[in-house]
């Protein structure tokens, strides 16, 4: 039996400007999996999930029809991930074979809730490896994540694939994505093979060293996301305001940029001065496309973020799910807890993880 576990995510700056190639993000794995087991089977083989059997299916209207969103759907995503894979796996002459599939998730809370850990994304990648073991295709991390990321964006359509790369990478990464675009030209005109062996435009995975003495604090405000669909909102409402936008744009790579020199650098002090200046970005994004990306709940957890002592703002889409806090050492950290916990924001016990070394914050302990 073959069983892989691939970490979630949380993003720490980027949002949003992230989906346009070449603006960077910074991401971290963190300590919460999912798991994909295989199991070699004779002519019939099987997909199961305990997390997903009872989910709901998520539809909405377009022009008065019904239209059901794929995008919320795990099992999508694992047949996207099996149809590629398969596909790359017959290009290296491989036979194919059945098998069973399973899926557990630590991505989601007892009740189905999502805490916005990208589990798509996590179960994408868990499938692609898990699959490369089974046919014993000897992928490299970047072949994992590019079949992930033509697997996810064959679901999804939108998003920067920066969860992928993280579920692929572990620990903390600065992230830009591809040319969308040019991938999927190419992709109608050459072999997977080829493809996946291909520099694509823009794309950037660069792994980060931390600070010694930089703390990660988690914050859950209890309401779920959905990535897919704020995207969706932002992408509609960029256009009116085209200038403003593209602003954002260059201000957000800029802002990213200079954190990532914060990181090389071990300037704790530098990297809370952006995080912050990432956080007006996203409130000047709401300003320009009307999307809530900062719900009450998450503004309460930064501000009494700030008042501890720590650098906070949003994680991810925002409209619900995380928030993020840095600190440069431990001591507002209880404190900030016990005021979260007051208001019924849920401080979240995970680490950041990293292959073949699990890393734990002090703090957390």
């Amino acid at each position: 039996m073959i069983e892989v576990s691939t970490p979630g995510k949380l993003f720490i700056a980027g949002e949003y400007a992230v989906v346009e190639p070449g603006h960077p993000a910074i991401i971290v794995a963190v300590d919460q999996f999912v798991t994909v087991t295989l199991e070699s089977a004779e002519n019939v083989g099987s997909i199961q999930s305990a997390q997903y059997s009872s989910l709901p299916v998520r539809w909405t209207r377009r022009n008065n029809e019904l239209v059901l969103d794929i995008r919320e759907n795990p099992f999508h995503y694992v047949l996207a991930a099996i149809r590629l894979t398969e596909k790359y796996a017959q290009e290296q002459h491989k036979e194919l074979s059945f098998y069973h599939l399973k899926v557990t998730s630590e991505l989601d809370n007892s009740n189905g809730r999502k805490y916005g850990l990208g589990s798509s994304g996590a179960v994408t990648v868990a499938t692609v490896k898990a699959l490369g073991l089974f046919y014993g295709l000897e992928l490299t991390e970047e072949e994992i994540f590019k079949l992930s990321a033509l697997a996810h964006l064959e679901v999804q359509g939108n998003g920067s694939c920066g969860d992928i790369a993280a579920s692929c990478y572990g620990g903390w990464i600065a992230f830009s994505t591809f040319d969308h675009q040019w991938v999927n030209d190419q992709a109608q005109k050459q072999t997977l093979t080829a493809l996946l062996q291909a520099a694509w435009p823009k794309l950037m995975i660069q792994t980060l060293t931390v600070p010694k003495k930089l703390r990660l604090l988690i914050g859950w405000t209890g309401s779920p996301a959905s990535t897919s669909d704020l995207v969706d909102q932002v992408n509609q409402s960029k256009e009116v305001q085209e200038t403003a936008y593209q602003q954002f744009l260059d201000e957000s790579k800029s802002c990213v940029e200079t954190m990532i020199t914060g990181f090389q650098t071990e300037n704790i002090t530098l990297i809370q001065t952006q995080i912050r200046k990432n956080r007006q970005l996203l409130q000047q994004l709401t300003s320009i496309t009307g999307v809530m990306i900062e719900t009450p709940a998450l503004k309460k957890l930064c501000n009494l973020a700030q008042t501890c002592g720590g650098a906070a703002k949003s994680s991810g889409a925002g409209g619900g799910d995380c928030g993020i806090v840095l600190f440069k050492q431990k001591s507002g950290i209880l404190p900030l807890m016990s005021s979260w916990e007051k208001e019924g924001i849920t401080p979240l016990p995970l680490h950041v993880y990293f292959y073949g070394k699990q890393e734990k914050d002090e703090s957390k302990r």
